[in-house]
């Protein structure tokens, strides 16, 4: 009786274990038709998916162990050896810089082969010397690095810190001047005059006439200029670029109409808007020759007053 019911108690399982077994692939059936696509189809894209999967790992391995770099480098070297290496250096362009650094940086490379030459790093460190305004750098087969620079041009002295710069209209300074072998550009005095530049320039344009009378100019408190002439005067201007020019123009008419310059005067004014203050020195036996009557000028009354030259505004 016993083994009876143990059989039977086996078979119901084994009953349960089929009804299972086929419900499960009665389920996957149903799954596989309910996919857009044969059941084939999707094994392939999933082998390929997992294909490329193995292939992105073995390439970064490849990139971190810096393989490809080393292929290209020998690669390289193959066509440097085979004749393709620079030779020559043809330098374009330099007129006042000195032509030896740009041939050190040109011939400091980590390899001569013509393809490992670094033209952009190259380009990057000749354009840190202070009068390279632009510069190109190009391969010319077989054997030619050309290297074709754009000089800044000259247009100031910079007086800072008891030390004389060249500088271009940007204030970019490009080589230290010896005083004396100053060339015949205008002075400019004081901390960041250099980066005003620009602005003396378009303000002595606008009196183009006392421009070869000038000796140079100093940029006073960051915001003004005083300008000084060859003849010891110096010509105070007032804030803002325009109210300069105003006054620069201004004071380019009156000197026209009664010489100023060159008469003994050691100060000129005009930083009070309608006020033109002339001042003298005050030291004993200074003259200062029979001047014509000045015109008028409205609104710009003429004063005089000593003043110690010394003394400064």
């Amino acid at each position: 009786m016993t083994t009876k019911i143990a059989r039977g108690s086996s078979g119901r399982g084994n009953a349960k274990s089929l009804s299972r077994g086929s419900s499960r692939k009665k389920a996957q059936r149903q799954v596989r038709d309910a996919l857009p696509m044969p059941a084939e189809l999707v094994r392939k894209i999933s082998l390929w998916i997992f294909a490329a999967c193995i292939v992105a790992v073995a390439l970064a391995v490849a990139f971190a162990m810096r393989v490809p770099q080393m292929i290209g480098t020998a690669v390289g070297e193959s066509i440097g050896e085979a004749g393709f290496a620079v030779q020559r250096v043809d330098i374009r362009g330099l007129d006042r810089m000195e032509r030896l650094p740009v041939y050190a940086v040109a011939l400091d490379q980590d390899s001569m082969a013509m393809p490992l030459v670094d033209l952009e790093e190259t380009r990057a460190r000749l354009l840190r010397f202070g009068w390279v305004k632009e510069a190109r750098v190009s391969r010319r087969l077989p054997d030619t690095l050309v290297i074709h620079i754009v000089e800044r041009e000259p247009s100031a002295i910079w007086q800072h810190n008891q030390e004389l710069s060249l500088i271009d209209d940007e204030g970019v300074v490009l080589a230290p001047v010896e005083l004396d072998a100053m060339p015949d550009l205008p002075l400019v005095i004081g901390p960041s005059a250099n980066h005003h530049a620009d602005e003396l320039d378009a303000l002595i344009g606008a009196a183009p006439e006392l421009k070869p009378m000038m000796a140079g100019a100093t940029w006073i408190g960051g915001r003004r200029w005083d300008l000084r002439f060859q003849s010891g005067e110096v010509l105070a201007l007032p804030e803002g670029r325009e109210s300069a020019q105003e006054a620069l123009v201004k004071f380019a008419r009156i000197d026209k109409m009664t010489q100023l310059l060159g008469r003994g005067f050691v100060r000129f004014d005009m930083r009070i808007p309608g006020k033109f203050i002339v001042r003298v020195s005050s030291k004993p036996g200074t003259s200062i020759s029979d001047l014509a009557p000045p015109p008028p000028l409205p609104p710009a009354p003429v004063s005089s007053q000593p003043v110690d030259p010394a003394a400064t505004i």
